[in-house]
């Protein structure tokens, strides 16, 4: 049986930024030699997989072709991540077995809403991401999602002027709903908080151990 690649599944509402995350933090990762496969779910289309593998693939040369998967689940985004994850999990399986020095799955769910988490036997981390311009009533709000993922991302924070969205109050929201669970402020048009995503990915998930395909030089 092959052995499990560690998993970071990433939710959120439509249009929050889920998929931009992952094209701004990928060149993080790669820059330091780690391998990623990335399965985008939606509920029909593939575009944003389609989009991130001429990004990421194609046009950078960061990861191949075929680490770009979509899945169109047909049905309820959470359902395919939660209560019946068996679609992303056959994928992985595969996945384990012929890229065994991966180093990193990383699962973008279909959008959804506050609800969302990850089954355990799907995603070993997850990371949930809000937008300022639904306004500053989140992460007030609560919601499993925003409550209970292993870190909070406050995207799009350059929209909070556009939108009256007072940023120290998603702060200070965010701290109370999660206690001491991490939170992050990004802008992914400037990458203002990327690096940080990156490395609580590098550290809480990849444990800051080197890649599967890193050479060890012997004199």
């Amino acid at each position: 049986m092959a052995s499990r690649i560690p998993r970071v599944g990433i939710g959120g509402p439509v249009g929050s930024g889920k998929s931009m995350l992952i094209e701004r933090v990928v060149p993080f990762l790669a820059k330091k030699n780690y391998r990623v496969c990335i399965i985008s779910n939606d509920v029909i289309s593939k575009e944003d997989a389609d989009r991130m593998r001429k990004n990421l693939a194609t046009e950078q040369g960061l990861l191949p072709e075929n680490m770009v998967i979509g899945i169109a689940t047909g049905g309820c985004p959470h359902t395919a991540i939660r209560e019946d994850p068996s679609i992303n999990l056959s994928v992985i399986e595969k996945i384990e077995a012929e890229h065994p020095d991966l180093d990193l799955i990383i699962i973008e769910s279909g959008g959804d809403n506050v609800t969302t988490t990850f089954s355990p036997a799907l995603a070993d981390y997850s990371i949930y991401i809000v937008d300022v311009s639904g306004g500053d009533k989140y992460p007030r709000k609560g919601g499993l999602g925003i409550e209970t993922s292993d870190l909070l991302v406050i995207n799009k924070i350059d929209l909070a002027p556009l939108v009256d969205a007072d940023l120290s109050v998603m702060e200070r929201d965010a701290k109370v709903l999660r206690t001491n669970k991490p939170y992050v402020l990004v802008n992914c048009k400037t990458d203002q908080g990327v690096q940080d995503v990156a490395q609580h990915i590098t550290h809480d998930v990849l444990f800051d151990q080197p890649p599967k395909n890193s050479v060890v030089e012997t004199v």
